[in-house]
């Protein structure tokens, strides 16, 4: 009857508990629009210049999540970077992936200042992460200072990361004051791969406990992001709620605010068996040595070259 009297009088009809609820829905959906197309968005957003660690830092408050993967060339970092990768990491899986090591532990400052210069080259927009590799940091912090100021000014990095709780929150403390963004690296730290191997950390209520200290103490020391390698998802769902920086998880479950893959891992690139925490999102492996065959066949039988490769 009341929306009867306000149509023949010529008022709006009234809104109903499920209209309203509708409507803020609506609305609510614009504000999340209007925020992605003013380029707030870390994935999907618009900005014109490079993710800094404040984005990641009102990306937790929104509680967006984010991904980030690795990257150690100019072409390949500017593929992700034009797929709107906000955050790529210089990592020293770089021995693993593209160095022929069996280990992270004999990549050298020098190859990380190069990789990441490389990496700065091809992008624009992506917030780019140098690796601090071993031994180029443990002596303390004055070392790890001379380093990560080569990354900064060498190879333009916007951040440095570097692994380990307490032994490493003296160096994070000094790179902080000195004005050079860090992300910490907690759980397994593949640096220490000869004393703690390749397993899961923190499954023990003691490690569990030392984690979540060191977590906080990394935070406390300036860290604006963290790293959980290899961690129960429990474990990293705790830390990430008792933080206010952002947690970025690899083989530590959904909990986190972001994901990070290894990006030969998660295209397909990586020969054998990967890790029970990867997702294979293509098998590039398999088509670059199809096309491989495919030139050496076209070569082999003269079909390669044709008039329309030639010059005359």
């Amino acid at each position: 009857m009341t929306h009867a009297h306000n149509a023949a009088t010529g008022g709006a009809p009234a809104q109903t508990t499920a209209d309203t609820a509708t409507a803020d829905k609506t609305t609510a959906e614009k504000t999340t629009d209007r925020a992605a197309d003013s380029g707030k968005a870390l994935y999907g957003g618009k900005q014109n210049r490079r993710i800094t660690v404040r984005d990641l830092a009102l990306a937790k408050e929104r509680g967006e999540r984010w991904p980030m993967l690795t990257a150690y060339d100019a072409v390949t970092a500017g593929v992700f970077d034009e797929a709107g990768i906000p955050v790529l990491l210089v990592g020293d899986s770089a021995g693993n992936c593209h160095l022929g090591y069996d280990t992270t532990v004999p990549v050298t400052l020098d190859q990380m200042t190069m990789l990441s210069a490389a990496v700065v080259r091809g992008t624009r927009r992506a917030l780019v992460v140098g690796d601090l590799p071993f031994g180029s940091y443990q002596e303390g912090p004055t070392q790890a200072l001379r380093s990560a100021t080569r990354l900064v000014k060498e190879a333009g990095v916007g951040a440095v990361k570097l692994e380990g709780g307490e032994r490493s929150l003296a160096q994070t403390e000094l790179l902080v004051s000195a004005g050079i963004p860090v992300m910490s690296h907690l759980g397994l730290t593949p640096q220490s791969v000869h004393t703690m191997g390749y397993r899961v950390q923190g499954r023990a209520d003691e490690d569990a406990h030392r984690l979540l200290r060191d977590a906080k103490a990394a935070q406390d020391a300036g860290a604006f992001a963290l790293v959980l390698e290899l961690v129960p998802a429990e474990l990293a769902a705790e830390v990430t709620r008792s933080l206010h920086i952002p947690t970025i998880g690899i083989g530590a479950g959904a909990g986190c605010d972001a994901q990070v893959l290894v990006w030969t891992d998660m295209a397909g690139m990586t020969a054998g068996r990967v890790p029970r925490f990867v997702k294979q999102y293509a098998e590039l492996r398999q088509s670059l040595g199809d096309a491989a065959k495919a030139f050496a066949e076209d070569v082999a039988h003269g079909a390669f070259p044709q008039e329309e490769h030639t010059f005359h």
